[in-house]
């Protein structure tokens, strides 16, 4: 009775570790067919279980095949297939129940496929095939092979193998999940790279995103666009989206811009006008409108136009058409209408300065552009882009940004919008030696204490302490943290150099790779 305890706490001990092990190779491995391969060895290595297999259920072919197996080859493996209801395995497939062969031999319906038992020679060996369910719903089997000695009744095992199919299925359950997961993330993902965005803009702010999506939106259709914004943020560039993207985009697109013409010729110049029509009419002419027909005309600086002007340009709003100066024949056209002001026309309606009416009229679809503060995630790749502009302009290879100036450019409030920033990158490409955008080269208006939020330090000390930080940087930056290398680079001493780091409190590990 005690040897029979023993053994008996033997098997809990062993069956027990063997769980553990288990356990530990399902938690440390991402992949599912890279664990299963090491959970048969230890089925084998510690409870004597010569051959072992873990099937699946393909419910697009309805097979069954070998996913992993022990004490197979690869050949024998690739011969393991079944379908539901055949054989032992598929038995299980189809019934969801476990099956116990005490010896193959006596069995018909162990069909061998895989052509592994032919050297038993007369040995009893054992067949045990538990299914693996998810939710009820069997998508595999685990088998196992053991020599006995014709007295067991194998209830240990089937206890025991129950055990580690269930824990392969619910791993199966979570990295099924895991992988739903990951491909509702990636289809997000490709749903989102695919949205549109103007091959004109740069930006991927949620600002500009929201922006792209307006463009999208009334691309396809006539309506008329009222482009609001801060002088320099882009309004051009949204109307040439717009127009580019819509049924017009091979026809003409006219710009305008109101606040450039004089009052005397404003008229003459949107309109046309006859020969005669005033002293130097000396034949006739075409206005924009005429040159933009069946395409887009783009009125920049809307909010500068005369009370007069703004009268018959009501009309052509309202009836698409219009007489020349000085003409009497209507003439009919057809011509998106693209607005754009950086002015407050509502407090110009109150004003009496801006017509009510053709304020409704332009303001059917309204697109607000955010100023270059809103949108700071895009500073970086604008600034980007206009340094490869300029560089290949001025025949420069620009290398990179320096974080100095990278912090400079993100800590401006950039009154003049994405314009200023364009030229003050224009400035730094045609000012730098090395290939390098430093801060020093930036003007000085991004350097005040006010963009940088420093304190009110000025004069030349303070000037000289930053240029010299943003040299020690870039070098622990050009040499990954190297101190050594660094202070190479700047040509001084490794002790001046620590001296240096010291004095400004600068962390060479954060350069590091």
């Amino acid at each position: 009775m005690t040897d029979i305890r023993d053994s008996h706490y033997r098997r809990q001990v062993i069956e027990q570790s063997a769980l553990y092990e288990i356990s530990s190779i399902l938690d440390g491995s991402e992949d599912l067919q890279h664990a299963i391969s090491p959970i048969l060895d230890v089925l084998a290595d510690q409870l004597d279980m010569k051959r072992s297999t873990v099937t699946l259920l393909n419910r697009l072919t309805d097979e069954v095949q070998i996913e992993a197996a022990h004490g197979l080859s690869e050949q024998q493996r690739i011969r393991g297939r079944y379908s539901p209801g055949e054989g032992i395995i598929g038995r299980v497939i189809k019934s969801g129940e476990y099956e116990v062969i005490p010896d193959i031999s006596d069995e018909p319906d162990f069909l061998d496929r895989t052509q592994a038992r032919a050297s038993l020679q007369g040995r009893r060996n054992a067949f045990i095939c538990l299914p693996i369910k998810i939710e009820g719903r069997v998508i595999g089997t685990l088998s196992i092979d053991r020599v006995h000695d014709g007295e067991d009744d194998f209830s240990s095992d089937v206890r025991f193998l129950s055990i580690v199919a269930s824990m392969i299925a619910q791993a199966v359950k979570v990295r099924r999940r895991v992988q739903e997961e990951k491909d509702r993330n990636k289809e997000l993902q490709k749903k989102l790279e695919n949205k549109f965005t103007p091959t004109n803009i740069i930006g991927k702010s949620n600002a500009m995103r929201e922006v792209f999506d307006l463009v999208e939106q009334v691309s396809n259709s006539s309506a008329t666009v009222l482009i609001r914004g801060e002088s320099g943020t882009g309004k051009e560039l949204v109307a040439q989206a717009i127009h580019y993207n819509s049924p017009r985009a091979h026809l003409p697109f006219i710009k305008v811009n109101c606040a450039a013409l004089p009052e005397s010729v404003i008229e003459s110049e949107l309109f046309g006008h006859e020969k005669g029509a005033f002293t130097s009419a000396i034949a006739s002419r075409k206005g924009r409108f005429e040159l933009a027909h069946n395409g887009t005309i783009f009125l920049d600086e809307i909010g500068e136009l005369s009370p007069m002007t703004q009268v018959k340009l009501l009309r052509v709003l309202q009836e698409q058409e219009f007489e020349r100066v000085g003409g009497t024949e209507t003439i009919k056209i057809n011509v998106r209408v693209i607005a754009a002001t950086n002015r407050p026309l509502e407090e110009m309606m109150t004003s009496g300065e801006f017509r009510e009416d053709l304020y409704y009229r332009l303001n059917v679809f309204p697109v607000n552009m955010p100023p270059l503060r809103e949108r700071k995630s895009d500073i970086i790749l604008i600034a980007d882009a206009f340094a490869e502009k300029y560089g290949k302009r001025n025949n420069k290879e620009i290398k990179r940004i320096s974080t100095p100036a990278i912090e400079l450019l993100m800590s401006y409030h950039w009154p003049g919008n994405v314009r200023e920033l364009e030229n003050c990158i224009e400035r730094a490409v045609l000012l730098t030696s090395d290939g390098v955008i430093h801060g020093n080269l930036l003007p000085p208006s991004l350097q005040s204490a006010e963009s940088t939020d420093s304190a009110s330090i000025t004069g030349l000390q303070a000037a000289l302490d930053r240029l010299e930080v943003e040299l020690l940087e870039e070098a622990l930056k050009s040499t990954k943290g190297n101190m050594a290398k660094a202070a190479r680079l700047l040509e001084i001493t490794e002790r001046k150099m620590g001296l240096r780091v010291a004095k400004y409190g600068i962390d060479p590990k954060k350069y590091g790779s």
